[in-house]
């Protein structure tokens, strides 16, 4: 079963992504429109020449254009075993997913690649623009699509419509084992024998595979999620812009001598940790998918990558990318599946060396349990309750306008999102006010539609979490000034909310509300913002809009968070070390330093001296 055509509404809809511009990337600007250049230009060439048949350069593949022809791959599933309820464990953000129901008696497992026919690079409709809709996904084990040992499909649905999107195949144990055997081969094998500048190579390749597919990326990721994708679009680059990052960084890893006197002679070297297991959450799929795959990759190692059974499709999409590009089958190796069963037996597992993990502090706290006894390396990324700081001396426009884009992009679905907004006592109701306004203006809807700011929540349950906590908050006291209902229709969408009143103890400036809801809580002076900010278990990041650069600067060094802003609402770039203090986790994302956690320290020493050595003089 290949793509069913899409009807007339989904053909309009996806057709207005083929013309968006970028906007409110984290990248240079430039690179990003060099690039799309660099993309017409490779297109226009291929009009006019003939590629080679099978012999052709692997080089080529990076070139296939998102605009030629599709290629079926596909593999015959077995019947499919519905998941148990109920089971949160290991599942981020499980009781706010809808991870889809098990479809029973599919007829064959298709994961459709877009490996195009070269004839048709020319060609292209809206209606090929429809990569998800209604197609069968497989799991990605060694180099290749794989039906699910026991059988299980599952159907996605789109979340801002509620209309099936895709069917994918869910992992099990027996799944994992086979994807841990893999990525060990390989790394035992042509994997572990690839030096540092071709692995380099390729991840550049794969980077440039990502950017001519961008299309269909954007498309899968803004269905899949429901964000808007003009944060969709963005987010595809930067995933990207992670492999070129670490393609490069590939040249800092390097071992050093060591002089300690003597007829010794010691250095060291760097050795990849080995295969490692990732586990990234429902909201930045593919983004976060960059960020993981990259350093491991760069480094040496292998992996057994696990997105959310909700959101596989452009991981998915990403290891037939790398296989396309020249990366040897097994080294990367993609496995949905529920927490509670395939993301505990992967992270536990013998096979696996090192776990990387996106996701809530609870998941991350049993996920440390799990490697406690084998003494596995861990690093954390987890969730926030981030805070933007606002003095009277700020400039409020800009203050207030970027406070909004913090909370309400990805519809606060980011666990960085500013959602409380803490302001001096003298200018609270200017603000407040200020922020309303804002929130009213955010366009909500269509997230394929390029004029949206904010599409919807990922399902109907988390907007009733989302919800539940408006309504806690309004219960202790806090006032909802807009916002705060569920709108009618289709979709999960919730519109942007701003709660005011609120005092630091309170629920809703507490805990994690991972929806577009921004409690606004007054303070006095410096002293008192710093004690608010830090007054929760997180501290991920914070930002501070000030006149005073110095105070900017003091408040640095006061408030506990991995990415501290000033005047600025962005703070996740590639080469920029992005991760937690507290409970926001430990280990560091996008830089040199997650290079480092992916890679062994080895010292070596050697006798130089003339003389045997023997110490007791044996």
């Amino acid at each position: 079963m290949g793509e069913c055509g899409g009807d007339e509404a989904d053909r309009e809809r996806v057709d207005d992504v083929q013309g968006l511009d970028l906007a409110d990337v984290d990248l240079n600007q430039d690179d990003l429109r060099d690039a799309e250049e660099d993309e017409q230009e490779r297109e226009a060439r291929k009009r006019t020449r003939q590629l080679g048949s099978d012999g052709q350069n692997e080089q080529h593949h990076s070139d296939q254009a998102q605009d030629e022809a599709e290629r079926a791959v596909g593999v015959v599933g077995g019947r499919p075993e519905h998941a148990e309820a109920g089971e949160e464990e290991l599942d981020d953000h499980a009781d706010q997913v809808d991870h889809g129901k098990a479809v029973e008696n599919h007829p064959s497992l298709r994961h459709v690649s877009t490996l195009r026919d070269p004839q048709d690079a020319a060609t292209l409709s809206s209606s090929s623009m429809a990569v998800a809709t209604r197609r069968e996904y497989g799991l990605f084990i060694d180099g290749a699509t794989a039906e699910p040992a026991g059988g299980e499909i599952r159907e996605l649905v789109e979340p801002a419509t509620g209309k099936p999107l895709a069917q994918a195949a869910m992992a099990g144990t027996d799944d994992v084992d086979r994807a841990v055997s893999a990525a060990r081969a390989a790394l035992e094998g042509e994997w572990g024998k690839t030096p540092p500048n071709e692995r380099s190579r390729l991840l550049h390749a794969l980077a440039d595979a990502i950017v001519a597919n961008r299309k269909e990326l954007v498309e899968l990721e803004t269905r899949n999620v429901g964000k808007a994708v003009s944060s969709t679009k963005p987010e595809v680059f930067v995933a990207a812009e992670s492999f070129r990052y670490m393609a490069s960084a590939i040249g800092s890893i390097e071992g050093g001598t060591r002089p300690i006197g003597g007829s010794i002679l010691s250095y060291t070297l760097k050795e990849p940790v080995g295969v490692a297991a990732q586990i990234v959450p429902w909201n930045y799929p593919i983004m976060l998918a960059g960020w993981k795959l990259a350093p491991a990759l760069a480094a040496g190692c292998t992996v057994v990558l696990k997105p959310d059974p909700a959101t596989p499709l452009t991981a998915l999409r990403l290891a037939e990318l790398a296989v396309e590009v020249g990366i040897p089958a097994g080294v990367v190796n993609i496995v949905p599946g529920d927490g509670p069963t395939t993301g505990a037996h992967l992270v536990s597992h013998t096979g696996v060396d090192k776990v990387s993990f996106t996701g809530s502090t609870a998941t991350g706290s049993e996920i440390m349990r799990l490697c406690a006894d084998a003494v596995k390396r861990v690093s954390l990324e987890l969730g926030g309750k981030s805070p933007s700081l606002v003095f009277a001396d700020a400039d409020l426009e800009d203050a207030v306008a970027s406070t909004a884009y913090g909370i309400y992009y990805s519809a606060g679905q980011s666990c960085e999102a500013r959602s409380r907004l803490l302001v001096e006592q003298s200018v609270y109701d200017d603000v407040v006010q200020l922020v309303t306004d804002k929130a009213g203006a955010v366009k909500v809807g269509d997230p394929l539609d390029p004029e949206t700011h904010m599409g919807s929540l990922i399902s109907e349950r988390h907007r009733e979490k989302v919800h539940g906590l408006v309504e806690t908050g309004r219960g202790e006291g806090a006032e909802v000034v807009t916002g705060g209902e569920p709108p009618a229709g289709d979709g999960a969408f919730y519109p942007p909310t701003v709660l005011a009143g609120v005092e630091s103890g309170q629920t809703v400036a507490q805990e994690e509300i991972f929806g577009p809801v921004l409690a606004v809580i007054p303070f006095e002076d410096e002293k008192d913002a710093i004690r608010i900010a830090n007054d929760v278990r997180y501290g991920l990041m914070a930002t501070v809009w000030t006149g005073d650069p110095a105070r900017g600067h003091r408040l640095a060094r006061r408030i506990k968070s991995g990415t501290f802003t000033i005047n600025l609402p962005y703070g996740a770039f590639p080469g920029i070390p992005f991760g937690g203090y507290k409970q926001s986790g430990f280990g560091r994302e996008q830089a040199l330093e997650t290079l480092q956690m992916y890679l062994e320290t080895k010292a070596v020493l050697l006798s130089t001296g003339a003389r045997p050595t023997n110490p007791w003089s044996l």
